[in-house]
């Protein structure tokens, strides 16, 4: 047995790390974009949702922003070509 156990996260804990609804995280949970166990008893109504630090650690990564590359620009157009049409 581990002598750190592993703390998982209630989704009220997630909110308020990220600054939204307990209901937003779990939605997420329901959407499959976050992963979460399920702990109440099987035919119970009302779910008890935990997040593992890996789960969470993916979620961020997948919702993490990248840069884009910068773009290329062009020289500006010569305004002195004629332009026969």
């Amino acid at each position: 047995m581990p002598s750190d156990p592993i703390r998982f996260l209630t989704p009220p804990e997630i909110a308020a790390r990220y600054g939204c609804k307990p209901e937003t995280v779990i939605g997420w949970i329901r959407s499959g974009e976050l992963k979460a166990l399920n702990l109440a008893k099987r035919g119970s109504m009302k779910p008890r949702f935990r997040v593992s630090p890996d789960a969470l650690e993916v979620f961020e990564l997948a919702r993490s922003v990248v840069p884009r590359e910068p773009t290329v620009k062009r020289p500006p157009r010569d305004l002195n070509i004629k332009r026969f049409v």
